[in-house]
């Protein structure tokens, strides 16, 4: 990672691990944005003292270079519409990545049924033609097993796929 963006100074004093810990941030979030928890795993993973974590930390989220909420909402919607993934298995990341329930819930907000219903079949669309050379049963289980493997409940995989094979002759 290059350390151009810094000025040219000597690294921090192991003495002072609030700068040590600012430091530390500040490269993990030029990199990409991360939740309070990720961050909080780094610095504790790189020996920082809790009394400094906290008080950066508190800090970044006080000038809003952390916000758990902007980066749940972003993550949901860029996740849904980018790789097709439905609300389980994004919620499921965003637990992983230390996010609090309550703003999970409120970023899977931003999905509802019609959405996933309508990313669900885009995505079987856009897979079905290249299987015309399948029988049926083996194009049904594999794009149910797709849709599956993206969170989509086996109810909506079923009836998504039904609809696509009755509308496309794959035969």
């Amino acid at each position: 990672m290059s350390k151009e963006w810094m000025p040219e100074q000597s690294a921090p004093d192991e003495a002072d691990p609030v700068a040590l810990a600012r430091i530390i941030v500040l490269r993990r979030l030029e990199a990409a944005p991360r939740t309070r928890h990720e961050l909080h795993i780094t610095l504790s993973d790189k020996g920082v003292p809790a009394g400094a974590i906290t008080e950066v930390l508190d800090r970044f989220c006080e000038v809003g270079l952390i916000d758990d909420a902007a980066f749940a909402a972003a993550w949901v919607t860029s996740r849904h519409r980018g790789r097709g993934l439905a609300r389980r298995v994004l919620g499921l990341e965003l637990r992983r990545k230390g996010v609090a329930p309550e703003t999970i819930d409120q970023a899977l907000e931003l999905i509802d049924h019609d959405d996933e219903r309508e990313r669900a079949t885009a995505l079987v669309h856009n897979k079905l033609p290249r299987m015309h050379h399948l029988e049926t049963e083996v194009v049904i289980r594999r794009l149910v097993g797709q849709l599956s493997r993206k969170g989509y409940s086996s109810a909506l995989a079923y009836s998504v796929v039904r609809e696509a094979l009755d509308s496309v002759d794959v035969s």
